[in-house]
C-alpha cells in the first residue's frame, strides 16, 4: 500500500538532470505529512529485529527521511556529505562515477566501532554512493546494518551491486 502512495505523488521529470533521464522527484511527498509519516513508519516495520545503533543519511535527500528515522528509532543521526562540507575532522571515501570521481566524508566521531549503521538514502540506482558509504564506515569499524530507501530503480542493478554488503534492504516503491 505504502507503494501506491508514494508511487501516485512522485513526478516524472523527462531530460534531468540530462537528456535520457527521467527523472523521480520526491518533492511532492514532502507536502504530505501523513505520508512522510507512513513512509517511517514503513521503514520501522520493516526493520523490526535488525540492530541499528545509528542512522547515516545520503546527502543530501538522505537527510529528509533519515532524521525522522534516526529520531523514531531513538538512535543518533549522522549525515555522510560531499567534500568539503563537514566542519570536523573527517574520513573520506573518493569512489568511480560513470564519468570520473566523487568523494564522501563522515565526521570521525561520527559513531563508536562495533556499531551497527544504518544507511538511508532517497533513491537506489547504481548503488554507487552507498556502496562507498557502505566501505567507509566498515573503514572507521562501524557495520553496515542495512539499507533504507523510499524509491529504487531495478533496472540499474543497485540492489543486487549492494546485496553482498548487507542483504537487509528496504526499498517502498520500486520502478
Amino acid at each position: 500500500m505504502i507503494d501506491q502512495q508514494i508511487k501516485a505523488v512522485i513526478r516524472d521529470i523527462a531530460d534531468f538532470p540530462k537528456p535520457g533521464i527521467v527523472f523521480k522527484d520526491i518533492t511532492p511527498i514532502l507536502k504530505d505529512p501523513a505520508l512522510c509519516n507512513g513512509i517511517v513508519d514503513a521503514f520501522i516495520d520493516q526493520l523490526k529485529g535488525t540492530r541499528v545503533d545509528v542512522v547515516a543519511g545520503v546527502e543530501s535527500r538522505g537527510f529528509l527521511f533519515g532524521l525522522t528515522l534516526a529520531n523514531k528509532l531513538g538512535v543518533p543521526f549522522v549525515p555522510v556529505r560531499k567534500a568539503g562540507k563537514l566542519p570536523f575532522s573527517i574520513k573520506q571515501k573518493v569512489y568511480e562515477l560513470e564519468y570520473g570521481t566523487a568523494t564522501i566524508e563522515l565526521h570521525t566521531d561520527a559513531f563508536e566501532p562495533g556499531q551497527h549503521v544504518l544507511i538511508h538514502d532517497d533513491l537506489l540506482a547504481t548503488g554507487g554512493t552507498v556502496t562507498a558509504a557502505s566501505e567507509l564506515i566498515e573503514e572507521m569499524g562501524g557495520v553496515v546494518a542495512g539499507f533504507t530507501f523510499v524509491v529504487g530503480l531495478n533496472f540499474l542493478n543497485g540492489k543486487e551491486r549492494i546485496a553482498p554488503l548487507c542483504d537487509k534492504i528496504v526499498v517502498l516503491a520500486e520502478y
